[in-house]
């Protein structure tokens, strides 16, 4: 890990421990009214989401677009999406849907959010001069609507549709103001696949992207810096509306969901898939990719790991060299299925937590945003906290499609578990690694060296 992620990791610890002291000791009062916890703890919510989640919005709808198409051009050579590139591209996707698909399963089913009170949940809704009067507006409106119109059609036809209209929007650019990030992602994938398929045509586009991409990182990276103080705000304020014996047990119960999700994809799912597509122990693999994968862990950096991946593939994995050179470059970029299992739990843990129960609709789209997202999520530490933004602003859409306004979940939720991003940071980026490696052990089968060298003869 670099010195100065270590330093921001330590700074971010800091904050949490300091906010939850600040917020039980200083803040939080069980007998005080929902007013005087409004005024008590507003302030510091206020002031959080001043300083660190309006810059994180900022950042969404510039992210989707610019990310998923350097992320899609990242295949390069046009003649890469042949057989290799497209079985590459199915086996990415395909994954990180099974895995965004397990996390919201045991979610669902464990409910880590689901444990609050009534009041406590008040309290939460309540503690900023923001939410207040746009809860009861949305209220207003939610309850006008329902007297005028009839219950929206909630049937799996009518919700695909629907899902459908929103993905393929008629107008990109009317798509990206009223924030329907579904529509930006499709238009935006299929952008980056007409800028490869070009070729040297779409190569100074490609490279214009490229730029804004790493300008968009770097801004990234500035406003993650600031990251502890709205990490101590933010903690501050939601201990002080209900205490820290509210919270705790629910934050404990997403963490281990969290985790076992990624227990489960690591050492069932891939494993399964990794047998099922080459026959070989995938156990023995494992062990053989363990310097990659505890560097991972170590540096919550795929980005970072890739030349260690790509090295430990080559020599102790046997993948072919041709495999492991396309594979494992693409997947640092695109295959996120630990970061796309997490942001499914946390998104509907969020929302369990503020009390809103979601509906398959809204699945479906943490399911299509969450997997699109992730190949635009930048393999940097807490590049997922952008991704998980933007599944919250597309399922707040879908709630508003439906007539449910007054459920939409305020950004500023997202410091409920701020403060133990880097925690679960470390355990994703490992299980992203070990995806890119099973993915080239898989491929190597597609690509194997002899071929190429018997081609070359």
């Amino acid at each position: 890990m670099k010195k100065s992620d270590l330093i921001l990791t330590g700074l971010i610890f800091v904050g949490l421990i300091a906010g939850v002291l600040v917020g039980q000791f200083l803040l939080f009062d069980a007998s005080a009214t929902k007013a005087a916890i409004n005024e008590t703890v507003g302030p510091w919510q206020s002031a959080g989401e001043l300083i660190f989640f309006r810059p994180l919005q900022l950042m969404i709808l510039p992210i989707v677009f610019v990310s998923v198409v350097a992320g899609v051009a990242s295949i390069g050579d046009p003649q890469k999406l042949g057989v290799l590139g497209l079985s590459t591209l199915a086996y990415y996707i395909a994954t990180m849907m099974l895995a965004i698909t397990l996390g919201l399963g045991l979610v669902t089913l464990i409910g880590p959010g689901k444990d609050l009170t009534e009041a406590e949940r008040t309290a939460l809704t309540t503690n900023t001069g923001e939410l207040p009067g746009v809860v009861a507006q949305m209220s207003e409106k939610f309850d006008k609507k329902n007297e005028e119109a009839e219950a929206p059609n909630t049937s799996l036809g009518n919700i695909l549709l629907d899902l459908g209209k929103r993905l393929i929007p008629t107008n990109p650019v009317a798509a990206a103001t009223e924030g329907n990030t579904l529509g930006v992602i499709f238009f935006s994938v299929l952008l980056g696949l007409a800028l490869v398929a070009v070729g040297e045509a779409g190569r100074p586009v490609i490279e214009a992207f490229d730029g804004l991409f790493a300008a968009l990182i770097k801004l990234v990276q500035w406003i993650i810096w600031v990251a502890p103080l709205g990490v101590f705000l933010l903690v501050a304020s939601k201990i002080g509306s209900v205490g820290l014996e509210a919270i705790a047990g629910p934050i404990a119960t997403y963490m281990f969901v969290v985790i076992l999700g990624l227990l489960i994809h690591a050492l069932v799912t891939l494993p399964a898939i990794l047998f099922l597509l080459t026959r070989i122990n995938p156990f023995r693999y494992l062990w053989a990719l363990r310097k990659p994968l505890i560097f991972g862990f170590s540096t919550a950096s795929s980005g970072a790991t890739m030349p260690v991946t790509i090295e430990t593939c080559k020599t102790s994995g046997e993948c072919s060299e041709q495999a492991t050179n396309f594979v494992v470059p693409l997947g640092a970029t695109i295959n996120m299925d630990g970061t796309a299992l997490y942001q499914g739990v946390a998104v509907v843990f969020l929302f369990q937590f503020y009390g809103v129960h979601l509906e398959l609709g809204e699945l479906l789209v943490i399911l299509l945003t969450a997997t699109f997202a992730a190949i635009g999520t930048a393999a940097v530490p807490s590049a997922g906290l952008i991704t998980m933004a933007i599944v919250i602003v597309a399922t707040n859409n879908s709630l508003v499609a439906y007539g449910r306004e007054a459920d939409q979940l305020p950004l500023t939720a997202i410091g409920v578990i701020l403060g133990i991003d880097r925690i679960q940071g470390m355990c994703r980026t490992a299980v992203n690694v070990w995806g890119d490696a099973v993915g080239a052990r898989i491929m190597t089968r597609l690509a194997p060296d002899d071929e190429r060298e018997e081609a070359l003869s």
